[in-house]
């Protein structure tokens, strides 16, 4: 086998690969634990789409979350729902 074809290191190519390949198997493995605390949450009783939403939120920046909560209360009030 040459040392590289059009520039490219076979080694190196397939060590990319490789650690594309671990990293994939430990995020399927942290989105199962993921799955596991959600159905230990809805066990004791929560409600896991609220605690999706939750999550989602804590994720942005006060400043997004006052900006979307404000323009959800504008859309809300234009359709008559509040």
């Amino acid at each position: 086998m040459a040392d590289d074809v059009a520039g490219i290191t076979p080694d190196r190519l397939r060590s990319f690969v490789e650690r594309i390949e671990n990293l994939e198997d430990e995020k399927r493995a942290v989105q199962e634990q993921i799955k596991e605390v959600l159905a230990e949450a809805k066990g004791e009783g929560f409600d896991v789409k609220i605690l999706r939403k939750i999550l989602q939120l804590r994720r942005k920046k006060p400043h997004e979350r006052k900006e979307e909560e404000e323009l959800l209360e504008v859309y809300m009030a234009a359709l008559g729902m509040m």
